[in-house]
């Protein structure tokens, strides 16, 4: 029997497959808190990742924003720094590092990415954003994130990209081919496209392609998204075998706890697996206090205090 994610070791979680850590989610009873957060510019603290930061301040999955599979970068690991980090970027073949598995070493946690089906001729609501191939939702990207170890990728849109649903659904198909791990599906927001964030045949399209986790913006984030559309999303996706997951990618990440705590309640009564949180705070990721916030808000003080606590040897 596969031990609940919140109160697994990090020995336990690195043992885990693919489906033993949807069941670990899924046990959790809609108390798992995933942080996003930029990994390719200088981090909030001096002297750790960002993705150290949030798990120190209780997030159990850590989705690294921005990262290039084909150049794989954080900044802010032992001897990267933004000179480092420059260098890598101007000549690919003298980054020899895996910082997958230097971030799950530190950390003990969960890692994961963010891969965008962009459609390159889209119009976009507001200036078109283009992004590097590295970040882009090809067969490449999903090979090198397999042998990279990643854990979960995350197929969204960054504001200004251009990445549409039926896209989604598209990429979804594709790294079912090529890659092992979770895929979570879904926008935060219209990634500058002029269409439904959520709807009903979205959802049935990813959970055809092979989704393992929707996507969904959390309530109180997105204009017109409300606890009952929320509910009947959950409720869908639930009785097609899928987890869920709310996100709060529309920079309230930076608003106060009180609006976090909120937020985080909303969503935990229409029933989502896990809490999202975005990276528009102090240097590309949520302020720590926030992060502890959601925490508190949806978990309690108990697993709070465990989660925080426990050592990476365990």
């Amino acid at each position: 029997m596969v031990k609940r994610l919140i109160s697994a070791t990090a020995s336990e979680i690195r043992k885990m497959n693919r489906e033993e850590l949807f069941e670990s989610i899924k046990a959790s009873d809609g108390r798992v808190i995933v942080s996003e957060n930029v990994c390719v510019q200088a981090p909030a603290s001096d002297s750790t990742t960002n993705a150290e930061l949030a798990a120190a301040f209780g997030a159990d999955m850590l989705l690294l924003n921005l990262f290039d599979c084909l150049n794989p970068v954080v900044i802010g690991l032992p001897g990267v720094g933004l000179q480092e980090a420059f260098d890598w970027w101007a000549d690919s073949s003298k980054n020899t590092r895996n910082p997958i598995q230097e971030l799950k070493e530190l950390t003990g946690r969960v890692i994961g990415i963010n891969l965008e089906p962009v459609v390159e001729v889209q119009e976009t609501l507001g200036e078109k954003v283009t992004i590097s191939d590295g970040r882009k939702s090809t067969v490449e990207t999903f090979s090198a994130a397999e042998q990279l170890g990643i854990d979960f990728i995350c197929l969204t849109g960054n504001p200004g990209t251009g990445v549409t649903n039926k896209e989604i659904g598209e990429a979804i198909r594709v790294g079912k081919r090529h890659y092992n791990g979770l895929i979570i599906a879904g926008k935060m927001h219209s990634a500058g496209v002029d269409e439904p964030i959520v709807t009903q045949e979205a959802i049935q399209t990813f959970h055809e392609a092979g989704a393992d986790i929707l996507l969904l913006p959390a309530v109180g984030t997105v204009p017109g998204f409300d606890q009952e559309e929320m509910k009947k999303a959950v409720k869908l996706a639930k009785r097609l075998g899928m987890l869920t997951m709310s996100a709060i990618g529309t920079s309230q990440e930076s608003a106060t706890t009180d609006t976090i705590r909120q937020i985080a309640l909303y969503n935990k009564m229409c029933g989502v697996d896990i809490q999202h949180i975005g990276d528009a705070g102090y240097s590309g990721v949520a302020p720590a206090e926030n992060i502890y916030a959601l925490s508190l808000a949806i978990r309690g003080m108990k697993h709070t205090m465990q989660i925080m606590a426990r050592s990476i040897n365990r």
